[in-house]
């Protein structure tokens, strides 16, 4: 079929002509605006738009404004997105997808975590035990003591020469002798009157 053939077949040449054109494009050329008394419109029509004869603008699917300088998108970009062009949004900080309707943590939340949008902020919700902008820092309510690392919720990972669930408890390799207390990694702090590395030595009255 020849654009002569198409939609402006028996209709009128005027407006109507042309405004069918914009949806439809087998409009015949001699419906379209040409020579010296076409439309004019001043700044131009954007993206494709057609100018009417009277200096307005009738714009393609996907644009709206004035002279159709601005794109659309359906839905409407959320949470402050802005329509790039038809169909694609971008998206503030903190939301994705298509129309910007998801809520996006960047780097994800470890661990469990839940991504969340509160009075507009968004943040991780941590699963119970956990902690940090991302929920990668376990919760050890004791404490880790003598340099442990929280390494999950109520767990340490003790250096060497101390164990225990807070990392709290020396260890000496010899024990310590005679009611002797292991107080650092082989270190015995020794009951009168008693002694040396493991509490062995008896003082002579």
């Amino acid at each position: 079929m020849s654009r002569r053939d198409g939609c402006g077949k028996g209709l009128p040449r005027p407006l109507l002509c042309l405004a069918l054109c914009a949806l439809c494009p087998l409009c015949p050329d001699a419906a379209l605006p040409s020579g010296p008394g076409a439309a004019a419109c001043s700044p131009r029509c954007r993206h494709g738009g057609l100018c009417l004869g009277n200096g307005t603008c009738l714009c393609s699917k996907g644009y709206e404004g004035e002279r159709c300088q601005h794109a659309t998108c359906y839905p409407k970009c959320k949470n402050g997105g802005e329509c790039l062009r038809p169909g694609k949004c971008r998206c503030p900080p903190g939301y994705g997808g298509r129309y910007c309707h998801k809520v996006s943590c960047e780097g994800g939340c470890q661990n469990g975590g839940e991504c969340v949008s509160v009075n507009g902020v968004v943040k991780c919700l941590c699963a119970s035990g956990w902690t940090g902008s991302r929920c990668q820092e376990a919760i050890c309510p004791q404490g880790c003591w003598n340099n442990g690392a929280c390494v999950a919720p109520g767990i340490c990972s003790c250096p060497a020469g101390w164990v225990g669930g807070a990392c709290h408890l020396a260890v000496c390799k010899l024990p310590c002798q005679h009611g002797g207390k292991c107080i650092a990694p082989n270190v015995c702090r020794c009951r009168l009157p008693y002694s040396g590395l493991q509490c062995t030595k008896k003082r002579k009255e």
